[in-house]
């Protein structure tokens, strides 16, 4: 029996990268995915893709730092199906920039979508949730929320705030039976890496930080949100749980 049927998962940040491989885990495993991304255009062809699939699939366009898209976006998800069992609380940005660089603006910007987005979108699911008496939470965060890296200053900020708002998250909505975690990856091949690094920063990074020898792929992360979010996972919270290939064994 699929893992989450009858189950409707949300998926943020759901237009391509590690976002639409949650999204298509979930979907591979029963549950109907509504989701969620700012890009019309990236969203269109995620849910294109899953529905060519024979996946059982949904979409809303949303700004996750903006609350009343999120009020709007979560209240119809949530008018149309009812409850929402599983929240990927996936979308965010990143870029190098120097410390002593950073503008206030690119500042603002970091951490309303990586932070104050992921609080949004987490608090109007939880209080659905609460109602329900049951749910699983998990938010993206970063091993750069866990350890410092040069010229993420804003990035590294926002990521270590996840990991401690999902600590926080658990304590509080333990008892309404949800459960609330963190996945913190490590370098993972996505278009948005790609558009950061060139090939040749990527193999030296690789040869010099990574035990297993290559960088992830997006899969290798939604296996992780699965499992979190599955039954498999029924006393695990509070967690973050770090998918790097070993690099932050050294």
């Amino acid at each position: 029996m699929k893992r989450f049927s009858n189950r409707i998962a949300l998926v943020t940040g759901a237009g391509q990268g590690i976002g639409h491989s949650i999204a298509e885990r979930f979907a591979a495993e029963g549950a109907h995915v509504v989701l969620v991304d700012i890009h019309q255009d990236v969203l269109q062809q995620s849910e294109d893709r899953l529905l060519a699939k024979g996946y059982s699939v949904s979409s809303r366009l949303a700004d996750v730092s903006k609350t009343d898209q999120v009020d709007e976006a979560i209240h119809s998800i949530h008018q149309e199906h009812g409850a929402i069992h599983i929240l990927a609380n996936n979308a965010g940005i990143a870029w190098q920039e120097a410390f002593l660089d950073i503008k206030d603006d690119n500042w603002r910007r970091m951490i309303d979508v990586n932070l104050n987005g992921m609080f949004y979108v987490a608090q109007r699911v939880a209080r659905i949730m609460k109602e329900q008496g049951v749910g699983s939470i998990i938010n993206m965060a970063s091993t750069n929320g866990l350890v410092g890296e040069a010229r993420y200053a804003h990035y590294n900020a926002s990521k270590g705030g996840v990991v401690l708002l999902t600590k926080t998250m658990a304590i509080e909505l333990g008892v309404s039976g949800i459960r609330v975690n963190a996945v913190c990856p490590g370098y993972i091949r996505t278009p948005l890496s790609e558009s950061i690094d060139s090939p040749e920063t990527v193999s030296e990074y690789i040869d010099r930080y990574i035990p297993l020898g290559k960088v992830g792929k997006p899969e290798d992360v939604a296996g992780v949100f699965a499992f979190l979010a599955s039954d498999d996972a029924a006393f695990i919270t509070g967690e973050s749980i770090v998918v790097d290939g070993g690099q932050l064994a050294y």
